[in-house]
């Protein structure tokens, strides 16, 4: 089999064993991107030059039996939101095309500590708004399994790039399901880490209540790598905590909730049989299963669309043509930041400025920001209550398998429903997990997501590998020849 189809504990022992070396690896994983980025357009950039002497700086620590871990030398896509200094950052928008970060993010202080590999940097949703990466000012993203289809938003770069084998592993950026979603839909395990695990600094904010940064991989193995190499307290982060993890059972001991609101209308009835299908294995193990009611989780589209459009409008302020980015000059500084904005974020972006400035207004706050919040922490309570009867949340990931791209752009509503199931962990600040499970009837993956409470990361990973050896899924895209 070739090195870039191996999971990453795979890979290190050939390393180890001196049986393969990391620049073998990142020479076949350039090649697959060379040949593939033409026709899914998953990267924004890539560091050839630079990977070539870091590759074999890792060939050498292995060489002398110095290497610094599981991830030296591995090749890991990272999305185009989070900062790595000297390199461009574009969150896919031209407000910031010519923006060259100064410094690192954490993830990626934390990775460089690991000797990690950087592919390139990732397309995206404009800013991480959007659920099909159609809305990045560089171009759409390809689904790996068929070309016609979008491979999810907004960290869709990072999933194709992971599906077609251009990365062993990639970060992506999760604030209502954008690592889980798109991960489901490229047949790929997707990670939403317990918000505060993983420091949200130098990732540009979107909505900072909600956002997170997260794994997207081929197997729950490697997002648990990935996940301990980035996890941890940051003091630059005001939202990080201490990871002090709870370790719930993942044996047969487990009790799992079926969510009743997530397995009604709205829901393909693929999507609807994936779930009985993991919850008919379950059953055959000895698993405690019982149906769950959590009413409120109908109102997370309304509650998301209230508060993230809030934060979004109160973060994107900073884009004013002064500080850096973008400028478009006109005759006064008014008329500059206005004709910036005009020409510098896309229509997705415009809106949810415009519904969260409306929200946020002096008139409004109360009757629609203000009741948001108070429904989030109503949610979060029933949340918290469910956990007492049961260890695990079990829904579909996604409402259906992957759509076609073009099909749902005219229709704003039709394509925020996309993160019906995936929202309502980021409001509650819940670790969730997307695992592939089969093909809908056009040949396109279906997954299943869990979740759990919070700071139960690694158990609900655990119980994620569970799952995974159960339905045994081959994540290489049926379109793409092995």
């Amino acid at each position: 089999m070739e090195l870039k189809n191996l999971s990453i504990r795979q890979l290190n022992n050939l390393f180890v064993e001196k049986k393969a070396k990391p620049s073998e690896l990142y020479s076949d994983i350039f090649d697959t991107s060379a040949s593939s980025e033409s026709l899914l357009h998953a990267h924004l950039a890539l560091f050839e030059e630079k990977n070539i002497e870091i590759a074999k700086n890792s060939d050498k620590r292995f060489e002398n039996g110095e290497s610094t871990g599981l991830l030296d030398g591995i090749p890991i896509a990272i999305k185009d939101n989070i900062n790595i200094k000297g390199e461009l950052t574009t969150c896919s928008s031209k407000m910031l095309s010519n923006y060259r970060s100064p410094y690192n993010a954490t993830v990626i202080e934390k990775l460089d500590n690991e000797n990690v590999l950087y592919t390139g940097k990732t397309n995206l949703d404009e800013f991480a708004m959007g659920s099909s990466t159609e809305n990045s000012a560089f171009g759409l993203t390809k689904n790996p399994w068929n070309t016609d289809y979008v491979p999810g938003g907004s960290s869709g770069g990072s999933a194709a790039s992971v599906s077609a084998r251009s990365s062993i592993g990639a970060l992506g950026s999760d604030t209502g399901g954008s690592i889980r979603q798109p991960a489901a839909f490229c047949g790929l395990v997707g990670f939403k880490p317990t918000y505060g695990t993983v420091s949200r600094y130098g990732l540009i904010a979107f909505a900072s209540s909600l956002d997170q940064i997260g794994p997207i991989t081929k197997n729950v193995d490697d997002a648990r790598i990935i996940y301990n190499a980035i996890s941890g307290h940051d003091a630059l982060d005001a939202t990080s905590i201490d990871n002090n993890q709870i370790n719930i059972p993942f044996d047969k001991s487990a009790k799992i909730g079926v969510i009743k609101e997530l397995m009604e209308d709205g829901i393909s009835d693929e999507s609807r049989n994936e779930v009985s299908k993991v919850l008919e294995s379950l059953k055959n193990q000895g698993y405690q299963i019982k149906e769950v009611s959590l009413p409120l989780i109908k109102l997370s589209i309304s509650i998301y669309y209230l508060i993230a459009p809030a934060e979004c409008s109160a973060n994107l302020a900073r884009f004013d043509g002064v500080r850096y980015g973008l400028r478009v000059e006109g005759k006064t500084s008014y008329e500059m930041m206005q004709n910036t904005r005009a020409e510098g974020f896309g229509d997705e972006v415009k809106r949810r400025i415009l519904l969260g400035t409306y929200a946020l207004s002096a008139g409004y706050y109360d009757e629609y920001y203000g009741k948001a919040l108070r429904a989030r922490k109503k949610m979060i309570d029933e949340f918290s209550n469910i956990f007492n009867d049961v260890d695990y949340l079990i829904s579909p990931t996604t409402p259906t398998a992957a759509f076609k791209a073009g099909e749902k752009t005219s229709n704003p509503l039709e394509m925020y429903m996309s993160d019906l199931c995936t929202i309502p962990a980021n409001l509650a600040g819940l670790p969730a997990i997307s695992i592939p499970t089969g093909l809908s009837k056009e040949n396109l993956p279906l997954g299943v997501q869990l979740m759990s409470k919070p700071l139960t990361d690694l158990s609900l990973l655990n119980f994620s590998e569970v799952i995974e050896k159960e339905v045994d899924f081959d994540t290489f895209p049926k379109g793409l020849e092995k």
